[in-house]
């Protein structure tokens, strides 16, 4: 006679073979998720500004100075009646413009120089004592520094920020390079007679990318701030461009009287840097083989 087994003896149902893995890794990286969706938000809000928009941000209306949330205006209005909601919503495009632009270019010539200081013993010395002096520098002070020389814009406001961005890159790569140059991969490479460009390029930057893509997400976090810091300080993008320092600017001689002016942009500044950071984390433990096998 076959046993019957109790309610607590049954075995567990199966889950689908499709679904488990699927749950199981959004279970191990929550941080992952929750940055990318963060982060996906803001970019929509970047691409449909245009739309998203109520009113030109630029446009001034003396009768509506100072006004609270309203139907009309749903973040109020600044000193110069300017609608806070739709400049909020453009200002989101300069924090995504500067963010992405700076981690590409300071991503594309910390390789470049990483790569060259860990390969070419001659010219290490020389570009680490470079990026050491740049390192010496507050970023903030350097970028201020650049932008008194120049005339103001966001193209100006990207090489500023990019210029303090790059050591850190440097010298990541650099130390990634010193220890690639020595694996035997690299040496029977070289046996054969493969030339150092080929090498770099087949062999050894696709060992760089998972820690090549973290560092850029952290650049990425530090150039919004940075951005947003020199506009504050007004020594970034133009006065009448609409960014989210711009706006905490122009609001800080009426916070006592009208504290929306700066509350949504900084609200919003401070939810795209912490979806960056999230996202960085979350890409460290996943291509991180080390954390994922603890994971």
């Amino acid at each position: 006679m076959s046993a019957v087994l109790s309610p607590r003896e049954e075995a567990p149902a199966e889950e689908a073979p499709f679904v488990r893995p699927r749950f199981r890794w959004l279970r191990k990286n929550p941080t992952l998720l929750l940055g990318a969706v963060l982060l996906l938000v803001v970019a929509a809000i970047a691409f449909a500004a245009p739309w998203l928009a109520t009113h030109d941000p630029q446009a001034i209306d003396p009768l509506a100075r100072l006004q609270p949330r309203s139907a009309e205006h749903w973040f109020g209005t600044d000193a110069l009646g300017r609608d806070v909601y739709s400049r909020a919503m453009w200002g989101s495009r300069i924090s995504m413009i500067v963010g992405l632009a700076v981690a590409v270019l300071a991503s594309a010539l910390g390789v470049l120089l990483g790569l060259v200081a860990g390969f070419v013993r001659w010219a290490d010395g020389p570009i680490m004592r470079v990026m050491d002096g740049l390192m010496a520098i507050p970023g903030i002070l350097l970028a201020i520094a650049l932008m008194a020389v120049t005339r103001a814009s966001l193209t100006t406001v990207i090489v500023a920020i990019t210029v303090p961005e790059i050591p850190r890159v440097v010298r990541l790569v650099r130390s990634l390079a010193l220890t690639l140059r020595e694996q035997l991969f690299v040496e029977a490479a070289h046996a054969v007679g493969t030339r150092l460009p080929v090498i770099l390029w087949r062999h050894v930057l696709p060992n760089m990318v998972a820690p090549l893509v973290v560092q850029a997400t952290f650049v990425a976090a530090s150039a919004v701030l940075i951005e947003a810091s020199l506009s504050f300080l007004g020594v970034g993008v133009p006065a009448q461009t609409p960014s989210w320092g711009n706006m905490m600017a122009e609001g800080r001689n009426t916070v006592a009287v009208a504290f929306h002016i700066i509350l949504y942009p900084g609200l919003l500044l401070a939810i795209t840097v912490l979806a960056i950071n999230m996202l960085g984390d979350g890409l460290r433990d996943v291509l991180d083989p080390r954390l994922a096998r603890q994971l």
